[in-house]
């Protein structure tokens, strides 16, 4: 943006009056396309008894999104995760990650049967504005975590078919794809191991957008270098700004960008501003605590309740809607505005002081719009760099 035009604007927005400003975000907010990268809406979805056509209690039910909260809100469309904790890389824990996801894609596949009315599953950018232009939200599918891929590739193709459109290489801990930012033993492959590298090379063919969120500082670059497809960043934040290793460095975001990527900015408030040691700490060992092991649902509810112990006794800490802009604005300075987008990370622990579930996604409309940003600007953020990219994952054999 021109330096003279941007400060024009922001003047013109000082003397705007509150409700103004609330006015002509509501009014982009309704006019453009709104797209978030990453949603773990399918957590709930697998559970008895859960309908994401129907509306929920954000507290009592544990839940932060559903197709009412998303029409409430504006939310046009999401990416669900296919999501899996890393367990055992042995073909018994490969087998049963397999069959997890493929309930996990039943899971979609079953609500999206069951109101049509509400939402349609969507695989390319034109199935997002075609959904939208008639009123019902767009559910792409992402993979978080390569686990069930396992080390057979003949398995992306049944997960393209099923729908996926991307997949985050790895999660918390390393698999057999590729080193993870986080895992507490360090590296095994120095990066993409050998399969990895096959991996890649198929999403391209297949046209499945390769996701770099907590992948090693070294799968980064090794996807980055074999790639012929720009790559995205589901859910990441600046390094810079929050110092956590699968948050992304100055170079990785520029190096997405060169290549054409988009970074999609996360809600967590450990990724957008630095806790305190003892918090981060506290926050890592539930996370590390089921990797490569089998996480029954006792254990799993003991770690969630210990998570919201931890989220309590820490809420003084807890980041804004402003410090999500903060890093947008950091991206756009340093890469452009057309590689930055969302990535709420909600129902896996996004959510920030006034942006507490998908039905109050217009409040980072308004900040964008108090911070200056113009309607294609915005547009850009919410949806359209993402699909712009979407329209290029796969290459040309």
């Amino acid at each position: 943006m021109n330096p003279i035009l941007a400060l024009f604007l922001l003047l013109a927005i000082f003397f705007l009056p509150a409700d103004r400003l609330t006015r002509k975000a509501h009014k982009i907010h309704q006019r453009i396309l709104t797209l978030d990268t990453h949603a773990d809406a399918p957590i709930n979805m697998v559970k008895d008894g859960f309908d994401v056509g129907e509306r929920h209690d954000r507290v009592r039910d544990k839940s932060q999104i559903d197709f009412p909260r998303m029409k409430e809100g504006g939310m046009d469309a999401m990416f669900f995760a296919v999501y899996m904790a890393q367990g055992p890389r042995t073909p018994e824990g490969h087998a049963e990650a397999k069959a997890k996801a493929l309930k996990i894609f039943q899971s979609i596949s079953d609500a999206l049967k069951k109101h049509p009315d509400l939402a349609e599953l969507a695989t390319t950018p034109d199935d997002a504005y075609r959904i939208e232009k008639a009123g019902k939200r767009a559910v792409f599918i992402g993979m978080e975590n390569g686990y069930p891929v396992g080390e057979d590739l003949s398995l992306l193709k049944i997960y393209y078919d099923l729908g996926c459109r991307y997949i985050t290489l790895s999660h918390f801990a390393n698999n057999a794809i590729c080193d993870s930012a986080t895992d507490p033993d360090g590296p095994i492959h120095n990066g993409l191991s050998s399969f990895g590298r096959q991996v890649v090379q198929e999403m391209n063919r297949l046209g499945i957008l390769i996701d770099v969120s907590h992948v090693s500082d070294k799968s980064f670059y090794d996807a980055l270098e074999l790639s012929k497809a720009p790559l995205i960043a589901s859910h990441s934040n600046a390094r810079a700004l929050c110092d956590f290793p699968r948050n992304m460095t100055d170079e990785m975001i520029k190096a997405i960008a060169a290549k054409g990527g988009v970074v999609q900015v996360n809600f967590v408030t450990d990724y957008l501003r630095k806790p305190s040691d003892e918090h981060r700490q506290a926050l890592n060992s539930i996370r590390m605590a089921g990797v490569g092991r089998v996480v029954t649902p006792e254990m799993r509810a003991r770690l969630d309740a210990k998570e919201d112990s931890i989220q309590k006794r820490y809420a003084y800490e807890r980041a804004s809607v402003s410090d999500i802009v903060k890093h947008i604005d950091y991206i756009v300075r340093l890469a452009g505005i057309d590689h930055v987008g969302i990535g709420s990370d909600f129902d896996g622990g996004g959510s920030v002081n006034g942006m507490e579930d998908v039905s109050e996604i217009e409040a980072l409309t308004l900040e964008l719009v108090k911070k200056g940003y113009s309607e294609q600007d915005i547009a850009k953020i919410w949806g359209g760099n993402l699909l712009r990219v979407l329209g290029q994952a796969k290459v040309p054999q």
